[in-house]
């Protein structure tokens, strides 16, 4: 066994978690990976990206007897198993909560029942549990909004608007302290993750940690998968020089961080010492829009210069305005400084997606959402 001891990556064949064991691996770590390899991510089974260092568990994070099979000798457990999709969480809301909530109590009760006392626990949490970020009004003060009002967005207005004022309000950057309002079964399901392991971590006397990631970007994102993150959804469409979606007026804004950043913080998170019962943003601390990102993706993309976007105009239920991410903590506790700009990471995505072929399946995603009146 390696001297840095063993590690199990749940959910470890997905984007982020292979980048995670690639880390791992190569920090010398002996790394295991439990992932259910569903077909719609991988539809094609085990990528070829996958770490051959690493030891490959095929099994669901249901299966009692595999997950507990998989936790032998693991010093560190870093949890990232999870049904992805806030649009797909609204209308399969058995499927994700089974997943996400059922899957993460038989991992902990599998610790419990065996007395198994990993030394490290990391979950990976969502920015989608904040809801809208925080926002300040220039004459009421810093605000934790709620969902914007239906009848407000069914007229155009995509302003977050101050509930004393109503006054327009400007985005400010999200600390861990805002309050949580998640807007889909998605957000609740990972509020329900990280708060089960932060509280099972304390009954259980191991160092735990859960991390809020932004939105993360990067290559060995899943381009045929309508309901990844949207980089990967303008990426494919643009491969398939295919106008891409977007919905209200494309100002929405987001916090996009690089997969190898947010790797980064993770591997801080289960190494510093004396951290334990904490929460961290893993983002850049700074946000761009949609617009703004599509645009930076052409330029890499020159098949798609010339590409437009379809703008939309709808709204979709769940979605916020923006939210990015307060990193003063991760920084402070945890010495996290995100190195990759936007352009840097859009460059090297671009450079991937160009290698890459992909189904652009975003119409279709678009129209099962609306069959389930979810856009309005």
């Amino acid at each position: 066994m390696s001297s840095k001891g063993r590690v199990l990556v749940t959910g470890g064949a997905g984007f982020i978690g292979s980048h995670l064991v690639d880390r791992l691996v190569a920090d010398g770590y002996n790394v295991r990976v439990l992932d259910a390899l569903l077909p719609q991510v991988h539809p094609s089974g085990p990528p070829s990206y996958l770490n051959p260092a690493a030891e490959l568990r095929v099994a669901d994070v249901r299966d009692a007897v595999a997950v507990r099979s998989a936790l032998e000798g693991a010093e560190i457990v870093i949890h990232f198993a999870a049904a992805v999709g806030v649009g797909q969480s609204m209308y399969e809301p058995v499927h994700f909560c089974s997943v996400n909530v059922h899957g993460t109590a038989v991992l902990l009760e599998t610790m419990i029942k065996e007395k198994l006392r990993p030394r490290r626990m990391l979950v990976a949490s969502s920015m989608s549990i904040y809801g809208e970020g925080l926002f300040a009004c220039l004459e009421c003060g810093l605000q934790s909004p709620g969902c914007r009002p239906t009848a407000q967005l069914a007229k155009g207005d995509w302003a977050v608007r101050c509930p004393g004022c109503n006054r327009a309000m400007e985005s400010r950057p999200t600390p861990e302290s805002k309050r949580i309002v998640p807007t889909s079964i998605y957000a609740i399901n990972k509020r329900d993750q990280e708060e089960m392991v932060l509280v099972a971590g304390r009954m259980m006397g191991i160092p735990s940690v859960a991390m809020r990631f932004f939105n993360v970007y990067g290559d060995r994102q899943a381009l045929s998968n309508p309901y990844t993150g949207v980089a990967a959804i303008f990426s494919s469409a643009l491969l398939n020089r295919r106008a891409p979606l977007i919905f209200e007026d494309g100002h929405q804004s987001r916090d996009f961080i690089h997969v190898s950043d947010l790797v980064d913080g993770c591997v801080k998170g289960i190494e510093t010492e004396g951290v334990a019962d904490e929460v961290f943003n893993l983002g850049t601390g700074s946000a761009i829009d949609l617009l703004t990102l599509l645009a930076l993706l052409k330029r890499e993309i020159p098949s798609a210069a010339d590409v437009e976007p379809q703008i939309l105009g709808q709204f979709r239920d769940g979605d916020v305005r923006s939210c990015y991410a307060d990193i003063t903590h991760a920084r402070e506790r945890l010495g996290f400084r995100p190195k990759v700009t936007i352009e840097e990471g859009v460059r090297g995505l671009a450079a991937w997606v160009r290698a890459q072929s992909a189904e652009d399946r975003s119409a279709d995603a678009l129209q099962e959402l609306k069959a389930h009146n979810l856009v309005h």
